[in-house]
């Protein structure tokens, strides 16, 4: 089993930043892949970013320039740098964990982007 905490979020002016972050504590092991998600209202959830245990990293085009994912495997947490929002970005941003035979979802942490 595996766990991820959500946090970071909050509500942000256009053309400011947040910092995501995503603790995974258990079977850590097992993670080959880790996602960010969002899912705005009324709207799909969609794939963000993705970071490989590699180190390969994939950003949704839109997100490119703007969006950044890392990881810390020290502290066994991923990030997801978000600079320059706009209010399109506003959603519940979801982490997830991919490994073998199944995944692992947070519980989301909502970013606002508002004036």
């Amino acid at each position: 089993q595996v766990q991820l905490v959500e946090s970071g979020g909050g509500l942000v002016q256009p053309g400011g930043s947040l910092r995501l972050s995503c603790a995974a504590s258990g079977a850590i092991r097992s993670i080959y892949a880790w996602d960010w998600y969002r899912q705005a209202p009324g709207k799909e959830r969609e794939l963000v970013a993705r970071i490989t245990s590699g180190g390969i990293t994939n950003l949704l085009d839109s997100m490119k320039g703007r969006f950044t994912i890392s990881r810390d495997s020290a502290k066994n947490t991923v990030y997801l740098q978000m600079n320059s929002l706009k209010p399109e970005d506003t959603a519940v941003y979801y982490c997830r964990a991919d490994s073998i035979g199944r995944d692992y979802w947070g519980q989301g942490t909502q970013v606002t982007v508002s004036s």
